[in-house]
This record gives C-alpha cells, sequence and structure tokens, in this order.
C-alpha cells in the first residue's frame, strides 16, 4: 500500500540530475527485445546469405563420404585425422558464419541503445539479488508481467508458424528423407527461410513496442515526488530561505558602503522626501559628476540628514530627482541629457564656496 501511495506522490518528471545519476549508476533503459531481434536479424541473413552455399558444402562433404567409402578407409591415425578435418571444415563454414554475425549484431544492438561505460556497483554482490521474496516481487511486477506476455506471444507465434510450415510440407519431407541429401537440405532451408520471414517480423513489432515501452517504463519509475524536487533544488541551487537571507545581507552592505559614501558628496538632489540622489564632482577626477549614492523613502531621508550633517548642499528638483534616480546607477556617471541640469546646480555650489551667502 505503501510502495502504490509513494508511486502516486511521484508527479513531478525526473531532473537532468536525476537521469544523470541513474545512468552513471547503470540504470539505464535496455529492451531485451531490441537485441533478440539483432539476433534473429543476424540469423536470417545468415539463411539467405551464408546457409545455402554451407548446406552445399556440407552435403557434398557428406556424400563424399557415404557414396565412397572406399576412399575414406581408416586404418592410420593419419587417415582419421583426414576425414575428421575434411568434416570439420565443412562444418565451420556452416557454422561459424551464424556464431559471428549473432555477436556483432548483438553487441551492436546493445551499442546503439546505450554506449557502454564500466559500473562496478552493479556486479557487486547484494542479499536482495538472492532473496526469494524479492525474486517473487520481481515476477510478478508489472515488469515480470511483460516480460511474460512477451514470452508467451513469442512462443505462440513461432509455434503456429513452425506447425503451419511443417504441416504443408509434411509429406515432401518425408519424401526427401529418401531422396538425394542436396534434396534434403533444400527442402530444409526453404522451410527454415520461410519460418524466418515471418519470425522476423513479429520480433521487428515485439522490438519496436518494447524499446518504446522500456524509456516510457524507465522514465515512469525515475518521476519524482514534489518533496524530493525541493530536496534536489536544495542540494544544487541551496536552500531558498538561505538564499534570501544571503542576498538581504548583502543588500544591507551594500547598502551601508553606499550610505558611507555621502559625505564625499558634491551635493544632493532630492524629490522632498521621496527619492535622494548624491552627486560627486571633483574636476581632477573626471569629466563628468558620478552617482556615489540614491535611495527612496527612509535611504532617502538618511542621505538628506547625512548631507545635511556635513554641509553638503542639498538641491530640491522633483523632476530631475525621479528620473536620474531610475535611469543612474550607483558608481555611474551620469548621462549626457542631465549634464546642463547637474551643470547649474554644480555652478550654484562653487558660487556658494566662493561666496558662502545663503543658496536660494
Amino acid at each position: 500500500m505503501s510502495d502504490d501511495q509513494d508511486k502516486d506522490s511521484k508527479t513531478e518528471s525526473p531532473s537532468e540530475k536525476k537521469i544523470s545519476d541513474a545512468v552513471e549508476k547503470g540504470n539505464v533503459p535496455f529492451s531485451r527485445e531490441v537485441t533478440m531481434f539483432a539476433s534473429t536479424l543476424a540469423i536470417y541473413i545468415y539463411v539467405v546469405f551464408f546457409l545455402p552455399d554451407g548446406f552445399r558444402s556440407m552435403s557434398e562433404a557428406l556424400k563424399d563420404v557415404f557414396e565412397q567409402p572406399d576412399a575414406w578407409r581408416i586404418t592410420t591415425s593419419n587417415d582419421a585425422s583426414a576425414l575428421i578435418s575434411k568434416l570439420l571444415w565443412a562444418s565451420g563454414a556452416l557454422v561459424v558464419p551464424v556464431f559471428v554475425l549473432m555477436i556483432a549484431f548483438g553487441v551492436g544492438s546493445s551499442i546503439l541503445q546505450n554506449l557502454p561505460s564500466p559500473v562496478f556497483d552493479r556486479i557487486a554482490p547484494k542479499l536482495n539479488r538472492i532473496s526469494p521474496m524479492a525474486g517473487v516481487g520481481r515476477i510478478y511486477s508489472l515488469p515480470g508481467l511483460v516480460e511474460f506476455a512477451k514470452s508467451f506471444f513469442k512462443i505462440a507465434v513461432i509455434s503456429g508458424i513452425v506447425a503451419l510450415t511443417l504441416w504443408d510440407d509434411f509429406y515432401a519431407t518425408l519424401d526427401a528423407m529418401f531422396s538425394d541429401p542436396i534434396t534434403i537440405f533444400e527442402i530444409m532451408g526453404r522451410d527454415f527461410n520461410k519460418i524466418m520471414n515471418v519470425v522476423l517480423f513479429s520480433t521487428a513489432a515485439i522490438a519496436i513496442a518494447d524499446f518504446f515501452w522500456t524509456r516510457h517504463h524507465w522514465h515512469s519509475e525515475l518521476r519524482m515526488t514534489k518533496q524530493e524536487v525541493k530536496e534536489e533544488m536544495k542540494q544544487t541551487q541551496g536552500d531558498p530561505i538561505v538564499k534570501a537571507r544571503l542576498r538581504s545581507i548583502a543588500r544591507d552592505r551594500a547598502r551601508r558602503r553606499m550610505i558611507s559614501s555621502v559625505p564625499r558628496a558634491t551635493l544632493v538632489i532630492a524629490n522632498p522626501t521621496h527619492f535622494a540622489v548624491a552627486l560627486r564632482y571633483v574636476r581632477e577626477e573626471g569629466d563628468a559628476p558620478v552617482v556615489v549614492a540614491k535611495g527612496q523613502d527612509l535611504v532617502a531621508l538618511r542621505i538628506r540628514a547625512l548631507a545635511e550633517e556635513n554641509n553638503i548642499p542639498v538641491f530640491e528638483d522633483p523632476p530631475l530627482a525621479r528620473s536620474m534616480f531610475a535611469q543612474v546607477s550607483v558608481d555611474s556617471v551620469i548621462p549626457p541629457v542631465f549634464y546642463k541640469a547637474v551643470a547649474e546646480l554644480i555652478h550654484r555650489v562653487y558660487a556658494t564656496k566662493s561666496n558662502p551667502t545663503r543658496m536660494n
């Protein structure tokens, strides 16, 4: 019951990290039916391109042995070796190609599904692999039932095909037993070719369905709960609460550093209570004024208070204060659009310093 509830709670798609971790542990989608189809295709290629010549060579060797027994008298060890070598060469020409093709196609189908990578954890001994209860659970699970259905379908189809094929050629096969050996091999090859055509089509259909089923099942097994997604985000990106706290600390430090620069300002442009922008202009430091601090509401009031404490002129110009607050960042030079308005204020500051009278 708890397993069903756990599966129902896995409503989120697996993350890239979850997928990469599964691949690193060797948990990858793998369809055995694709490998089976590749092996069947290898057998089909063998039947079409290699089997006729192999049968012909084998039948010629057997015909030579059985029709001319006097030529193969076994009187010495050399005679036995010659006979065995002839039969082995004929048998090798018949059997070796099918093994080579099956190995090549089997390995190729596995590589095409997933690139090989060593995962020693998969071959490490584990007690649950020999547990009878775990084995029963695997057998009667959904994947186990799917494997059973595929196996039953394959056995039923192949058995039916073999029965129909042998039924049609039953009497011809019996008659061929009393005819020339070459005829026997030709009839067997023809029947085998018929069987392989239908078997190849059946295994191809099963392999295509199993390929997509395997990937769907693998993806569904990797699905995550909402809590798992949150925990992974904490591990990869950090705890959101901690990150918000760190951002708040960083803003506070930047604000204190900015406020500490206000006494270095040349003038402050303010909207009476909502905005304040502190500018510094020293001819030797640059050609244009620099914003050393800016703030809104309480920060604006703090900038004005520091300016008054340090005898820095404060000019109330709401439109200019709002525009500069929105368009210029701290430690940046003001854009040319503000040059004229700020130049007039700076001129008034320097005029006041040279003639210390009250500014209007």
